[in-house]
């Protein structure tokens, strides 16, 4: 799917007195959301931070796209200005950029604020959609001058085209092997200057970690959603839906929309903390943004195997889910909060989930905390 977005054709002066270029967005599926796709305990699951299938018009929708729009993450923020400034003043490509952290954290936001900033094209594609090499070549030869391309899990790019890749990054060049065998030549081409925006690679100028949110920058951004939804919420409200949102953008958004509907229905359009409270508790999201599958994940691990350690596997079969998607989706949000232990013998659950459920520990439990 390919969306055009024009961001600056209202404001010349940004474009040195011309139209701004229209940014080419391709967005293409990652392995999280192939993963949603296939389970449809993860499709329907609204406290994950992988994006699902209505999530890209509804956050587009949202996207900030200026730096003084983005809320948090102060020293991506600081750093970007900087460089963002510099490269504009010189009339250079900025350097590449790395962005890393959990999914639902802005990754993509940030990269298409940059575009914006710079006020250079901008188009997005993602390591496993790139099968062959002259996909990667179509894509880097078609380059504009000081573009930003932006690949979404470039780790998982054939090893193959991460050569391709990196030759353009250091050099802005690009080999092509020409014909077969003994008559085979190699044509190198220049690659106009760009920037790229990627993840896990050492060959960036800018590392950047987007951290976890915290709960007051996540009330703003929900302030901010409602606003652009026209939707009325006060702050106890906004908070209330901050907190459940496991510190993640995404999610918050995804919260405010149910949030929202329950609110029309319900409660006049208005969104108050009481409205809040009883929306997200019919949703069965609790104060922790624990949904149903969190909860059955560390219960299963308390009460039928006292507490752990318990192996992947064994769970994926007792609660019917895939490995992969204990590892990747629900394990990592637990871990990260205290509730749960990944171990060598397998996985534990910690003393918070023990008060967070109500249940004291017996003797060889007490033991392993």
């Amino acid at each position: 799917m390919q969306v055009q977005i024009n961001t600056n054709t209202k404001n010349k002066s940004n474009c040195d007195g011309q139209e701004c270029p229209s940014h080419t967005v391709t967005v293409l599926p990652s392995a999280s959301v192939a993963l949603a796709k296939n389970n449809p305990n993860l499709k329907d699951r609204i406290v994950s931070a992988a994006p699902v299938e209505d999530d890209s018009s509804f956050e587009l929708k949202l996207r900030p796209q200026r730096l003084n729009e983005f809320i948090g993450q102060a020293k991506v923020k600081e750093n970007l200005a900087v460089a963002i400034e510099a490269a504009r003043s010189r009339g250079e490509a900025l350097d590449h950029v790395l962005l890393y952290g959990p999914p639902g954290l802005g990754k993509t936001t940030l990269a298409t604020i940059i575009a914006n900033e710079l006020a250079v094209s901008f188009q997005q594609t993602s390591g496993p959609t790139l099968q062959i090499k002259g996909d990667l070549t179509a894509i880097l030869t078609n380059l504009r001058d000081r573009q930003v391309l932006f690949i979404d899990e470039v780790h998982r790019l054939q090893p193959a085209l991460e050569e391709i890749l990196y030759s353009a990054l250091e050099d802005y060049k690009l080999d092509i092997m020409i014909g077969q065998g003994p008559s085979a030549r190699t044509h190198t081409m220049d690659v106009k200057p760009f920037t790229f925006i990627g993840a896990t690679t050492p060959r960036f100028g800018l590392l950047l970690r987007l951290e976890f949110y915290s709960n007051e920058d996540l009330r703003v951004i929900v302030e901010r959603s409602a606003d652009i939804m026209g939707v009325s919420i006060d702050r106890p409200g906004a908070l209330e839906i901050a907190s459940r949102s496991r510190g993640t953008p995404r999610i918050a958004n995804r919260l405010l929309r149910r949030v929202r509907d329950y609110a029309q229905v319900r409660a006049g359009g208005n969104i108050d903390q009481p409205t809040a409270q009883a929306a997200l508790s019919m949703l069965e999201v609790d104060r922790h943004g624990f949904d149903e599958i969190d909860r059955k994940l560390l219960l299963t691990i308390i009460e039928k195997y006292q507490g752990g350690p318990v192996g992947v596997g064994t769970l994926a079969a007792v609660l019917a889910e895939e490995a992969d998607a204990i590892e990747e989706i629900y394990e990592p949000f637990l871990i990260q909060i205290g509730f749960l232990n990944r171990t060598p013998r397998g996985r534990i659950a910690t003393q918070l989930a023990y008060e967070h459920f109500g249940i004291t520990p017996n003797r060889r439990q007490s033991s392993l905390f």
